[in-house]
Order: structure tokens, then sequence, then C-alpha cells
């Protein structure tokens, strides 16, 4: 990993603009960005080092842990209910707090649970994975699956804050590291071709902070611009599937230790990460 020091992005959508924080170590120092003197459901999944949670209860003046199970299935209104149920056994009101930690899943499923409680309460959301680093953390999109359609039933609920941490990429498989490089390589291919050139060329692992930074500012742009996905944002969906899977092959190289090159997500199975989101 490389020596990235961190930086902040404001998303500005006026009343509902929020900062996102790109810092190493910034997980366990939550409490300088946030209040964290309410009530405060943290909320993972069973995959997620369970260290992670903790670190941001432990801040809480008064806080909850909730964990649902691993993988998409959990994106469901059984496991919703479960985790509504448990913020309304934990007393929470109006002035309260959802903190998400995790990946995608998790962050859908408790920026969703925030939208709906009591009409809506705050949300903050904390991704622990590349691609929720990079791509779903910011813009709002919260939802649960309704059967086999994924991500019909939801609303835009924009979190008070987005805090990227760096460092808990160390526990992640290196295989989903790698994987959620893809949106990342979207981004440079339209629109930050320096970004696309430290796919081409240097280590991904050292220029993961910047990677992450950029990736970050590409999105913001588009949500800026299309908050709730009326235009610009609906249509680059549709856009990046067929664009990318043309040059995928040759971008996402990594040069592991034997000085071998592997590629990680190959043309075909087009499906596996261009599938359009809801």
């Amino acid at each position: 990993m490389s020596d990235f020091i961190g930086t902040k992005l404001t998303m500005n959508l006026g009343e509902r603009s929020y900062d996102i924080i790109v810092k190493r170590g910034s997980l366990e120092n939550l409490y300088q960005f946030a209040r964290l003197d309410r009530r405060v459901a943290v909320v993972t999944d069973s995959g997620v080092p369970a260290q992670y949670a903790q670190r941001v209860a432990d801040q809480c003046k008064d806080a909850k842990i909730i964990t649902v199970p691993q993988g998409e299935a959990s994106k469901s209104f059984k496991i919703l209910e479960t985790v509504l149920r448990q913020m309304l056994d934990f007393g929470m009101g109006r002035g309260d707090l959802v903190v998400a930690v995790g990946g995608g899943v998790v962050g859908d499923l408790a920026g969703f649970a925030a939208s709906i409680y009591m009409r809506g309460i705050d949300f903050i959301n904390c991704p622990t994975t590349t691609l929720s680093m990079i791509d779903s953390s910011i813009g709002g999109k919260t939802a649960v699956d309704l059967g086999d359609t994924k991500n019909i039933v939801g609303a835009f609920w924009q979190p008070k804050l987005v805090i990227v941490d760096p460092d808990t990429l160390s526990t992640l498989p290196r295989r989903h590291f790698i994987n959620g490089l893809a949106e990342a390589v979207k981004a440079g291919l339209l629109a930050d071709p320096e970004l696309f050139s430290i796919f081409e060329k240097e280590d991904v692992d050292d220029r993961i902070g910047e990677i992450i930074c950029r990736s970050l500012r590409f999105k913001k742009s588009i949500v800026e611009q299309d908050e709730t996905e009326q235009g610009m944002r609906k249509a680059l969906n549709f856009v990046l599937a067929d664009k990318v899977d043309t040059v995928l092959e040759t971008a996402l190289v990594h040069k592991d230790s034997d000085n071998k090159h592997e590629v990680i997500m190959p043309v075909s199975g087009k499906k596996s990460r261009s599938e359009i989101r809801q």
C-alpha cells in the first residue's frame, strides 16, 4: 500500500450535501467527523471483520451492533424487518443514527432502513470493500430486492457522511479487491485518462488511495448533475455495460509476486460486473 494521506470531497446537493472522507484510519476516528452522542445502530454483515463495527460502536455514547448474514440474500424484506425491529427495540427515535459498516449489500440495506424508519433518520456509510468505496457508497441509492428482481424497492436517501478507510481493504479477499476495481476502470475510460493509465502501467496497491479518490470524483460529478437518475446517471449504466467489456481484459491485469500476469476479469461472462443496477 502507498503512503496516501487522505482527502475530503464534498457531494454538492444543496441541503442534502455531505462530505466524503478518504483517509487511512478514519474509521476509528469517526467521532471527529460525526455526532455520535445519540443512539447509533451499527449495521454490518457476518462477512465483515467484527472489529470494524466494534470500532465504530466504541466511539458512540449508546450503540447497538446489528449483524445480518453475508450475501445478496440479506437484501430482502425479511432481513429488512429484522433490522427495523432491532432499531425499534433499541428505542431509536427520529434524531438517532444508522451507520453502515460493510460492502454494497450492507450499505443498501442499512440506508433503506434509515430512509423508512420514522419516515427517515440520519445515515452514515462506512464502506469496507473496493467496489463500495469507489462507487455504491455515494449517491444515495438504497434498496432491497423483490424476489429475483434486484434493487426494485428502494429510495434515494443521501448519507450525512461517507467515511472511506482504505486500511479496511487489508482484510478483503484478493479476488474481491481486484474485481471491485472494475468501476474505477470504467471511470478512467470515460473521463480520466490518468486514472486509466494506472491500471495499464502501475501497481494498483501502491496507488489505491488515488484510484479511490479519482473514481469518487467521477461518480460525484454524475450524481450532482442527475441525483435521482432521470437522465445522464441512468444512461451511463447502459453505456458502461457495452463500453468496458471490450477493454477490461487488458486493463484489469495484476502483476503477482512471481512476476506473472493474471487476468482477473475476462471478457466472457459479461453480466458479472455490468449488470444494470436499478
